[in-house]
């Protein structure tokens, strides 16, 4: 039996710090099973080098070693937590680079790796009843105790941020990992094998998200077959109303809860008139003496360094793209992406999802193999474009990563300017999406002027006046570390948005250039711009929702741009509620003909504001005119088009706003990708350039255009802008 042993091997310490012997053995067939109960591991060759097994004590059979450690591991905490009278969480971060590292790096190296990230996080928490230790390849097991007034998630949350700003020495190398958290709450009805059997479960949906947002057990995540049968669609989605009613309801809200208020109060002896006139009077005035500020700031934005601080360093750009929308356009784009001039080296990823094979895949085969730039990952799990952007991370060489939409095409010099800003400490830049298709339609032509009134006026101007920048989705240049640590949350509809939220509260600076062009194609059908806005709406809802409370509150942020901030995500979900106050008020005034005391003294007041705010639309015109991209400016019609076309078209955003609560209260959070027209051949910009058409809204994929000046709905005929944004 000795002879078939190789050598005795150092001692191992384990996780609960206990040395236990080691041998080393043969290949599997010549393992035997009758060794010495005191031998607590094999370590057997397979095709990745050793592979190591444990016996299982009081039994002759072997398991491999990383079902015991983290078996060892959940047992370990739990009989510390039982002992308190406390339940715990059983948790596990997969690192998902480990694979790749496992092709390059030898087996110690990746066990070192894995050391490491369980030290970090043995340092964050070391209460009583807490363990770490190794499990699968690749894992790292987590079990905490609970603790009053700390969640789970706040607490793998922590551990997982502060894994990925670590760099790791392994092998001379620095590396920068991605940690994947899933989660379960156990007590004392759980053994230990389903604990972590369900903890890998939610670490399965996780990895399928890459956005580092701890995940947490649910039943639903059981097999199909371990799932209760069920028929036909669940009752909250057969029951759902369309949107037609859906709208209705909304109006009927908007305008029926106040008349209903007013009434009561009269009854109570009180007449509400001359207070809710007046209020509507400074709020319609307040709103459109913003705007114009905000427009008067992009007359004088923030100038784009005259050159680096620092060499131009390696650069990478991501692509996001669901191929079957894009396919008829996506070959273009590469080589538009090919053509850049950028001096230093240059990293194009094309990350796509497609339900199946499509021809174009072997054009970009095709691409990819004559020019080593441009890298087509394939993302066979994803179904959004957070997902694609998220898994094209750990691909990522250079120093700093540019995020486009499939339908974009950058300007040559973008990543040279994009670089200027970040080595002069900028975190963020969003350049300027410029319209390549506003020939197309009507519909492309009104948009084609709105995005120069939201990339050219009201992205510089609100950095201006409130000092902080919005990232739109596309056309955006991170700093690359900065992005890893953020990531897209496919969760949310507008995830580039909140991915500006949490890096504007963080207090790092996202910088908006309006020279800084990309040209995009826009929807051409009402049907396609009413699903793209009101994915818009609902996304920018939800980023209200978990984010304005917060940044009001955030000690890393200035009061103006606490300002700003609460213009931005409180003042624009308000405010198309408002735009309809007047006709409840006139109809309650109609039917109460002795409260209109206060109606006459305020009429004047209303009147005044009312063509103050009636300037808005034209004046909004003629800033876009003023600052736009020439290709777009030259359309002198397009911008006549617009101004009259702005009062019908701010109340159709105003109606989809307003839609925008109900659908998040239905939980209707369907993802509609945005049909591309196939452009006509680029345009030639002043520069001799080749430049996309004009007019363009954002693609299907991608987060609108954030934070925009904003053409607003009518109140007794006045038009009046509200903070809009893209997402």
């Amino acid at each position: 039996m000795a002879a078939n042993f190789a050598e005795t091997v150092a001692e191992r310490p384990t996780p609960g710090g206990i040395n236990t012997p080691n041998m080393a053995v043969p290949p599997p067939e010549y393992v035997v099973v009758d060794l010495d109960p005191g031998t607590s591991d094999l370590a057997v060759p397979d095709g990745s080098g050793w592979r190591r097994v444990m016996r299982v004590p009081g039994r002759r059979h072997y398991h491999h070693e990383h079902h015991d450690r983290a078996i060892a591991t959940v047992q370990q905490a739990r009989s510390r937590t039982r002992s308190t009278g406390r339940s715990c969480v059983v948790g596990l971060l997969y690192i998902a680079e480990f694979g790749r590292l496992r092709e390059r790096l030898a087996p110690g190296a990746c066990l070192s790796l894995l050391d490491q990230v369980a030290a970090l996080a043995g340092d964050l928490h070391r209460w009583r009843g807490s363990a770490i230790g190794q499990g699968r390849p690749g894992e790292v097991v987590v079990v905490l105790p609970t603790r009053p007034g700390r969640s789970a998630e706040a607490a793998f949350g922590e551990i997982v941020r502060t894994v990925a700003s670590c760099d790791f020495a392994v092998n001379g190398e620095r590396l920068r990992v991605t940690p994947v958290p899933g989660f379960v709450q156990v007590d004392d009805t759980i053994d230990d094998a389903t604990a972590l059997r369900r903890a890998r479960l939610a670490m399965g949906l996780a990895a399928g998200q890459l956005d580092m947002v701890p995940v947490c057990y649910d039943p639903k995540m059981e097999p199909a077959e371990n799932q209760p049968r069920r028929s036909g669609r669940p009752l909250h989605t057969r029951l759902r109303p369309s949107d037609a009613v859906q709208i209705v309801v909304s109006t009927a809200i908007c305008l029926g809860l106040p008349f209903g208020i007013y009434s009561t109060l009269f009854t109570l002896g009180l007449d509400p008139t001359h207070v809710v006139f007046a209020l509507l009077a400074i709020a319609l005035a307040g709103t459109t003496l913003t705007t114009y500020l905000e427009q008067l700031s992009a007359l004088e934005p923030e100038k784009c360094p005259d050159a680096p601080a620092a060499p131009f360093p390696a650069a990478s750009a991501i692509i996001a793209a669901y191929l079957p929308n894009e396919s008829a356009t996506i070959v273009d784009t590469v080589k538009a992406f090919l053509r850049l001039d950028y001096p230093g080296p240059l990293q194009i990823i094309l990350a796509y999802n497609t339900p199946r094979y499509l021809p174009v895949e072997e054009t970009l085969a095709r691409i990819a193999d004559s020019d080593p730039r441009f890298i087509p990952m394939h993302v066979p799990t994803s179904t959004s474009k957070a997902q694609n952007v998220n898994a094209a991370m750990p691909m990522i060489t250079g120093e700093f990563v540019g995020v486009f939409d499939a339908d974009h095409h950058p300007a040559p010099d973008a990543f040279r300017r994009a670089w200027r800003w970040l080595s002069h400490g900028a975190a963020v830049v969003q350049g300027h999406c410029v319209i390549r298709n506003g020939e197309a339609s009507r519909i492309s032509r009104t948009v084609a002027v709105e995005f120069e009134s939201i990339y050219a006026v009201s992205h510089p101007g609100r950095a201006r006046m409130h000092g902080f920048g919005i990232f739109g989705g596309s056309n955006g240049y991170w700093r690359t570390d900065l992005l890893h640590q953020t990531r897209m949350r496919g969760s949310m509809l507008t995830e580039d948005i909140d991915a500006s939220l949490r890096t504007i509260m963080s207090g790092e600076r996202i910088v908006a250039d309006p020279e800084l062009v990309s040209y995009e194609l826009a929807p051409t059908t009402m049907s396609a711009l009413w699903r793209q806005r009101l994915r818009w709406a609902q996304g920018w809802y939800q980023v209200s929702q978990r984010h304005l409370w917060k940044a009001v509150g955030s000690p890393d942020l200035t009061a103006r741009q606490k300002l700003g901030l609460l213009w931005l995500l409180g003042w624009r979900e308000i405010y198309p509620w408002l735009s309809l106050q007047m006709y409840p008020l006139i109809v309650f005034g109609l039917l109460h003909p002795q409260s209109g005391h206060g109606f006459r003294l305020n009429v004047s007041l209303y009147v005044v504001a009312t063509l103050f705010s009636a300037m808005a639309g034209p004046i909004q015109a003629l800033f876009a005119y003023a600052l736009a991209d020439p290709t777009i400016r030259r359309h002198r019609s397009w911008f006549v088009q617009f101004c009259l076309m702005n009062i019908v078209y701010s109340e159709f955003k105003n109606v989809i706003a307003r839609l925008a609560p109900v659908k998040e209260l239905l939980r209707e959070r369907e993802w509609h990708v945005t049909p591309r027209a196939v452009p006509q051949p680029d345009p030639v910009t002043p520069d001799g350039a080749t430049a996309p058409p004009a007019g363009s809204a954002p693609p299907a994929g991608s987060a609108p255009p954030a934070g925009s000046a904003p053409p607003a709905g009518s109140a007794a005929g006045g038009v009046v802008p509200y903070p809009e944004a893209r997402s």
